[in-house]
């Protein structure tokens, strides 16, 4: 199983995720270690990325989560995924799960304005909320508790999305 853990920067979906796949003891990946330096510099002064700077990056995700899959190794993904072109394009088997972190605009700037050292800017955060197409057919869950919180609701609904696929218990899956 690959769980894509999607939302816009300051969602939590890095810590979140490495949290998760910690306690999982899955592999885990941030999205945006797989940018072209290009996109990197883009962002960092305030250039929001356009379909085309993004589809470099897509193949790559794609390719992760392809190998992932064929390995049969359970991992985590953090990844902006704002439309639901790039969403489809992840989700290329029954076993990726998206799960969407989901937070109100005020809560998004303070993390952001809290967070040092990082690509994402405010007017960048901005360009994010335009262009975030919620999903419709992700899990959903609110990013205003602590990690370890939002760890625990992500971990009972996979142990659901497990059980409902496959009728096998979690703990097997888990094992992978």
């Amino acid at each position: 199983m690959v769980i894509l853990l999607m939302g816009v920067s300051g969602a939590g979906k890095t810590t979140v995720g490495q949290l998760l796949a910690s306690q999982l003891e899955w592999d885990f990946a941030d999205a945006d270690d797989y940018h072209p330096p290009a996109n990197v510099e883009k962002m960092r002064t305030g250039i929001p990325l356009t379909d085309a700077d993004r589809a470099p990056w897509l193949e790559a995700l794609h390719a992760l989560i392809t190998a992932w899959i064929a390995m049969q190794k359970n991992a985590v993904l953090a990844c902006s995924a704002l439309k639901r072109a790039y969403r489809d394009s992840l989700q290329i088997a029954p076993e990726v799960q998206v799960v969407y972190l989901k937070g109100t605009p005020e809560l998004l700037h303070q993390r952001l304005h809290s967070r040092h050292g990082h690509f994402m800017t405010q007017q960048m955060l901005e360009s994010q909320l335009a262009t975030l197409e919620e999903p419709d057919d992700a899990a959903a869950v609110n990013v205003d508790r602590s990690p370890a919180e939002i760890v625990t609701e992500i971990r009972a609904m996979q142990r659901l999305l497990v059980r409902n696929r496959s009728g096998d218990s979690c703990e097997a899956k888990r094992s992978r």
